[in-house]
């Protein structure tokens, strides 16, 4: 699955150690944009993507403010973790809409992460009727006499 966020702006002090941990944990493509004080467009692979950069403001805090779809937030609050993320909410039902998950990254920025409940699947559509075998086999071996007795009737 892409891991898609409608347009957010991070900011950090340490921008290439975000970078490092966001391509790691995701598997995001940054494309650096020059002359723009290392500043990057992220690419999710899907959706809308986002924007990545230094902080603009003396004493700014390292920030996001947004929630990235996943397929398992038990498996990416697990693996954030393993990352050396602090974990601020573990799994969250919400309803039966899905789940939230939310860790504080290595820099100290808040992320949220959803997992979408499952949907309900499609009544599989009926085959059409078929003949049972028994009725085909019959249907055969009723046309079989005639043939051979026109067969005789020729010789």
């Amino acid at each position: 699955m892409a891991n898609p966020f409608v347009h957010v702006e991070y900011s950090a002090d340490d921008l290439a150690a975000a970078k490092k941990f966001y391509k790691g944990l995701f598997g995001w493509k940054l494309k650096e944009m020059p002359g723009m004080g290392g500043w990057a467009g992220i690419d999710v692979g899907g959706g809308t993507g986002g924007g990545m950069g230094s902080k603009q403001m003396p004493g700014q805090p390292t920030s996001w403010t947004a929630y990235v779809a996943v397929d398992s937030v038990k498996k990416t609050i697990a693996k954030a973790r393993a990352a050396g993320a602090q974990i601020v909410v573990e799994y969250q039902p919400v309803g039966t809409m899905g789940a939230l998950g939310v860790f504080i990254d290595p820099q100290g920025a808040a992320l949220g992460v959803w997992e979408e409940a499952a949907k309900p699947k499609a009544a599989p559509k009926k085959a059409a009727a078929k003949k049972p075998a028994a009725k085909k086999a019959a249907k055969k071996a009723a046309k079989k006499p005639a043939a051979k007795k026109a067969a005789k009737k020729k010789k």
